[in-house]
């Protein structure tokens, strides 16, 4: 819509055919977007008035949940008493919080124009300014010196090959993930060792938990209301790993100050503590991508995976001569189910193959799981055992990787 110079447009998208759905869930999917609708309107009623994203101490702006609202609030300077507040409006994640005061997000802004907006963000449409993205960050406990990563990441959220929409209104439990290259992230403290994925590192904490309130307050998607997840996912609160350069024998997956936002569901842990060779390693690998129940392949033109390596196997993998676009290749060429069994169950008939797959007819013939090699995405992360994880992603959502600016831009 930004090439036909409406790039703020509000818009009503119902996603996924209704062929097959039970009268209640036609009707229940009516009345959500009738509910998307009324939200637009008042949106569009309410946008001539600049939506204030600060607050007096212990105190955040409605407008957070409300575009119409301007008025601040006023909460007692004590974190239970602001909790209670920001949830009873929707506007935290179950979480204890940091309340912005005006203070805090001029300090995450670092004098940059709060004002400045990314674009809009789905499934509300709303405006996306950098003032929005400093409050959240303040909430989520980021330093100010890791806004920067932030604002890089939703911005190539917003990117339209991430389709974010999707990403944020599936029944899918996927969530964005936040890879972190070059040094900046390291000074930051975010971590790509052992435990990456898990607790323990305030910066991979707070800046994947500043994307998913900015998701939720900006977005609008709210679990069962918008973000129509059916169970949802732990990844959902915070997703985001540096890339463990330092054990990685390979270029890292990204130059530079680089993040890498790709929408996955949560990792599948691959355990080989056996083999001792590249073919080994990346066979086990290849079977744990694999599975009837897996979104992999059945929207085949955009489907991706991601293939996150120990060390330990990164290491075994590239002594036995392996360069990053080789373990690209293997998996692109092993990572396959026959026709037949996909024709079982799992997603058969909702594929959106190209014509020479559909021509297929031999229930023996191996179907690719992603388009091409250049589709496999792989990243040495974690610490010392023998353990790696494939992360398949939402098959209508495609990475997007972008500069990381630390100056005042």
């Amino acid at each position: 819509m930004g090439a036909q110079g409406v790039s703020a447009l509000p818009l009503l998208v119902v996603e996924h055919p209704l062929g097959g759905e039970r009268p209640e869930a036609i009707a229940r999917r009516a009345q959500q977007a009738f509910e998307q609708l009324s939200a637009l309107i008042s949106g569009a009623a309410g946008a001539g008035t600049k939506d204030r994203a600060t607050a007096a101490t212990a105190a955040a702006h409605a407008g957070l949940a409300d575009p119409a609202t301007t008025d601040p609030i006023t909460v007692g300077d004590d974190p239970v008493a602001i909790l209670d507040a920001f949830t009873a409006r929707n506007w935290a994640d179950g979480l204890p919080i940091i309340a912005p005061t005006e203070e805090r997000v001029s300090a995450m802004l670092g004098g940059r124009d709060g004002a400045r907006s990314l674009g809009v963000m789905p499934p509300l449409w709303r405006q996306v300014t950098l003032e929005k993205l400093a409050v959240n960050a303040v909430m989520a406990g980021c330093e100010p010196r890791a806004f920067p990563v932030v604002a890089a990441a939703v911005d190539a959220m917003l990117d339209r090959a991430f389709n974010l929409y999707g990403v944020q209104a599936t029944t899918h439990p996927v969530a964005p993930l936040l890879v972190v290259n070059g040094p900046y992230g390291l000074e930051l403290g975010l971590h790509g060792g052992s435990g990456c994925f898990g607790p323990g590192f305030r910066a991979n904490a707070t800046i994947g938990r500043a994307i998913r309130l900015i998701l939720l307050n900006v977005g609008g998607a709210w679990p069962g209301r918008y973000d129509m997840a059916t169970q949802g996912s732990p990844a959902k609160f915070s997703f985001c790993i540096a890339e463990n350069e330092a054990a990685s024998p390979w270029e890292p997956m990204a130059s530079g100050d680089t993040v890498t936002v790709y929408g996955g569901e949560p990792p599948h842990n691959v355990n080989d503590h056996v083999s001792t060779s590249a073919s080994g390693i990346l066979t086990t690998l290849c079977d744990t991508a694999v599975s009837l129940g897996s979104n992999v392949g059945w929207y085949f033109a955009q489907s991706q995976l991601l293939v996150a390596l120990g060390p330990e196997h990164a290491r075994t993998i590239a002594e036995d001569g392996f360069a990053r676009a080789d373990v690209q290749r293997f998996v692109y060429e092993h990572a396959r189910l026959p026709l037949g069994r996909l024709k079982l169950a799992g997603m058969w008939g909702m594929h959106d193959w190209p014509a020479w797959m559909n021509a297929v007819s031999d229930p023996a013939a191996l179907m690719p799981q992603v388009p091409s090699p250049d589709d496999v995405y792989v990243v040495v992360a974690g610490g010392s055992g023998k353990h790696s994880a494939v992360i398949p992603n939402c098959t209508f959502s495609r990475a997007v990787s972008r500069p990381i600016r630390t100056g005042r831009d």
